[in-house]
């Protein structure tokens, strides 16, 4: 029997981050790109829940959110797998979070900065040329780049394109990563470095098989066959929709080489029927040419 639990499951990953403001804050400060001087000092946890009204899947999306000691929004995100419509669910929580600050009808000056941290355990974004694990977006002046707002960030971390360039190293960036990516019900041992720091010793204790109850265990283990499940649903989705593209691709190059074949011998002074004859066009279409 496995040692440990994965903790990019729901039930796992709210034990770790939902319920333990020191690691929610460890890992906020070490994967948000933070302006200058605005580390998080101290958090407190608003809500660590699945949420029910996701447009895809039950399992699809675990969330916390949590305010600091200067009244900034936070919420951290773990997506099971990539749908289309998470960009836009994750924008439209980081903007609810933003002005649900004025629930109370208080100015426009006392708005706070929202982050959404959200990291997918899938390939999410495919920019040619852009082999990185995290995009991010701001709000932002197209004409003066310069000029870029945090009142709404959102960061995406594909945790599947995350390689460690070295692994010695100590940076708790790396180490939530490797924790995130590495740690699993395959993992026989954990690499001393890991254990080593404190924050990271600690997630790991949380996700130790022994420390879950018989129910806990049968939760998890239907979360978990719920995402294999619609992962692979989703795979085979995937699948479907680049096989008819190619089979599109198909027919769409047979007709240009077609038409190309056409314009060559109605060049070269074939009779029209006779073009239509071999490249099976219409001759309304050739006489087009």
């Amino acid at each position: 029997m496995s040692k440990y639990l994965d903790p990019k499951v729901d039930l796992t990953f709210k034990k770790i981050f939902g319920e333990h403001p020191n690691l929610v804050k460890s890992l906020l400060n070490a994967l948000l790109p933070l302006p200058e001087g605005m580390t998080i000092e101290k958090v407190d946890i608003i809500s660590s829940e699945n949420v029910p009204e996701n447009p895809t899947k039950k399992y699809s999306i675990v969330d916390v959110r949590c305010t600091d000691n200067n009244g900034r929004g936070f919420i951290v995100e773990m997506q099971s797998y990539w749908n289309k419509e998470f960009f836009s669910r994750t924008l439209f929580n980081a903007a609810s979070m933003y002005t649900k600050q004025l629930a109370k009808g208080n100015p426009f000056d006392i708005l706070k900065e929202v982050y959404a941290l959200a990291l997918v355990n899938d390939e999410a974004f495919d920019y040619e040329g852009d082999n990185g694990y995290m995009q991010e977006f701001y709000i932002i002046n197209k004409n003066h780049p310069e000029d870029l707002r945090h009142d709404l960030s959102l960061i995406f971390i594909e945790l599947v394109k995350y390689k460690p360039i070295d692994r010695g190293s100590r940076a708790i960036k790396d180490l939530w990563l490797r924790f995130l990516t590495e740690i699993n019900e395959q993992t026989v041992q954990v690499d001393a470095v890991l254990l080593e720091n404190p924050e990271i010793n600690q997630a790991l204790n949380i996700v130790e098989r022994s420390a879950y109850s018989d129910s806990d265990l049968y939760v998890y283990e239907d979360a978990l066959l719920e995402v294999m499940t619609q992962r692979n649903s989703l795979k085979n989705e995937r699948a479907e929709g680049r096989a008819e593209g190619e089979k599109i691709g198909i027919k769409k190059g047979a007709q240009s080489e077609k038409l190309e074949t056409a314009k060559r011998m109605k060049a070269k002074g074939f009779d029209l029927q006779s073009i239509a004859d071999i490249t099976q066009l219409s001759v309304e279409d050739i006489e087009k040419l």
